[in-house]
Formats: C-alpha cells, structure tokens, sequence
C-alpha cells in the first residue's frame, strides 16, 4: 500500500478572485488518483488534527514570532494579501498548520516503513523565508519537517531535493547553515525568485544548485542527476530524503518554461529508490490541471 496524507480541509486554503495556486490543484490530482488502475493500492491517510499535536513550537524554530502572529491576524481578520502573489484566506492559518502536521505524519510513516510516502497538502512552503511568506508559500513546510525528523531516534541527517521549477530560496536559506541538513535543487535560472546561483553552496557545502535554462529537458536533468545529485546525496548519507515535489517544471506548466514530461517524474523517481527508501515526496507547485496530476501519478509509479 503507497501512503497518502490528505485532508479535504487544504481545500479551504482558498483565494478571493482567480489564483494559480487553488483548490482545484488537489481535487484534480485526488479525482486522477481514485482512477488509476492501482487505486486500490492507496492508503488514504487524513492528517493528524492540529489540536491533538504539537505543531506551533516547531513552527518557531525556523519562523519568527512576529511573522506567525501576522499570518494569525490576518486569518482572523478574514484573510487579504501576504503581498501581491500570496494570500491568506480565513482559514489559512489552521489549514497550514494541518499540512505541516501532514508532513509530519509523512515523516513518520516513512520511518517506520522505510518505504515512500506522498504528502499531498496546500498551501505549499519551499518560498516562505523565516520572516516572511512569498511566492504562494506560507509556511516552510520542508525545512520545518526536516528539524522534525531530526529529533527521531537514529535520525543524523536529512537531505531536501527540490525539483520544483523555482527555487527554494526559503528552504535554502533556512537550512543552508545547518550541517545536518543538506539541500539540492533544480530550478529555472533567471526566474522568480532571482535566487539559486550555483555559487551559493551553504555554509557546510550542504547546498546544491542547478539552475536550468528555460527548455530544458530530461536529457539536459539526467545527467546531472547522475553525475551530480547522487554523489552528492550519496556522500550526505541521509537517514530521510525529503523530495520538495513542484510539478511546475512540466513542458505544459503556464508559470515558467522548463519542458520536462509527466513520465520524467517517474524516471527522477526511480534513479533516488536505490540510494534510499525512505523518501518523503510532499506537494510544492505544478499549476496546469492536466499535467499536475499525471506528473503525482507518474512519480507513485516510480515507487512501486
């Protein structure tokens, strides 16, 4: 059974007027989910309620306490603009804070199993900076679940690849001082957010650039996959891969102009599995209705 962590309440997370980021991105890949063939295969797994865990403490370990009684206030005084491309609806506090204990439910299902799970929940995080939301993004999704898994037993280290078409530049700057926490990502370069040089290594060389050129394909990512990102994984020796999973480098994405293909996502898949199982794939960007679900089945085939 290939767990999935969901929650129709990360449907709540919703803008007032027409947004990339909405609702309509999770229903559509979980109609495309109940239709594959293996769907019998899915353990449909609903996130532990946020009133029965600890989830604010790890939210102050990489958010400043001025930036989460923002997003709060905002919430409750029934949402408005974070800035010009991100929003906070009425319950967009709550919700976030369900889909980081998602992620943590991802965590553990992946450490007791030694197997994949998906975490599928909005909003995403890998843009949201230590005091700050951007770029869709409220909270850090990744980097929070990281210093999380860290505090498991016989958990040393945790590396973060991140395949979304932008980069990561607050998972980047959040974890790129800690040596236990490495950090790779493939993203198009000039594109927002102007961040990801391949010069920017971390303080620990725990960070891994490649900025790609709009058009990109799979042969210009497999070598680089190859050569590159599995040494360098490799050399990390994580004891948890989490893989910030944006769907937005698809050649059909309206938001950037890499041209990866569906099935792509599955070979990207399938190149991690023999260097560990114990990966996380947790939901970052992807905004075409068509290609988005078929890039999150494409990636649970590579796992089976």
């Amino acid at each position: 059974m290939f767990p999935i962590i969901y929650s129709d309440r990360f449907l709540e997370h919703k803008p007032s007027r027409y947004h990339p980021e909405c609702p309509e991105r999770l229903t559509a890949i979980v109609e495309a989910l109940q239709s594959v063939p293996w769907s019998d295969r899915i353990d449909w797994q609903t996130p532990t309620p946020i009133d029965q865990r600890e989830v604010l403490p790890w939210l102050e370990k990489v958010h400043s306490e001025k930036y989460l009684t923002l997003v709060r206030t905002i919430a409750e005084r029934g949402g408005g603009m974070l800035d010009a491309d991100t929003y906070i609806a009425p319950e967009s506090y709550d919700v976030a804070l369900l889909a980081i204990s998602a992620w943590f439910d991802g965590v553990d299902r992946v450490l007791s199993t030694h197997n994949p799970a998906f975490v599928l929940a909005r909003p995403p995080g890998h843009h949201a900076e230590a005091t700050t939301g951007m770029g869709f993004c409220l909270f850090s999704n990744a980097a929070i679940a990281a210093h999380y898994a860290l505090e498991k037993p016989n958990i040393n280290k945790v590396a973060i690849l991140d395949w979304d078409v932008h980069h990561g530049n607050g998972t980047q700057h959040i974890v790129e001082n800690n040596p236990h926490i490495a950090y790779c990502s493939f993203h198009q370069f000039p594109c927002y957010p102007g961040t990801g040089r391949d010069t920017e290594t971390g303080m620990h060389n725990n960070v891994l650039n490649f900025p790609m050129s709009a058009g990109s394909t799979f042969e210009d990512y497999h070598p680089l996959f190859t050569e590159q990102v599995l040494p360098f994984l490799r050399q990390f020796e994580p004891d948890l891969l989490i893989v910030s999973a944006g769907f937005d480098a698809h050649h059909n994405d309206p938001l950037a102009g890499v041209s990866l293909k569906s099935e792509d996502y599955q070979a990207f898949t399938q190149l991690l599995l023999p260097l560990t199982r114990c990966i996380l794939f947790g939901l970052e960007g992807g905004y075409d209705l068509e290609a988005l679900p078929q890039s999150v089945i494409a990636t649970i085939e590579g796992c089976f």
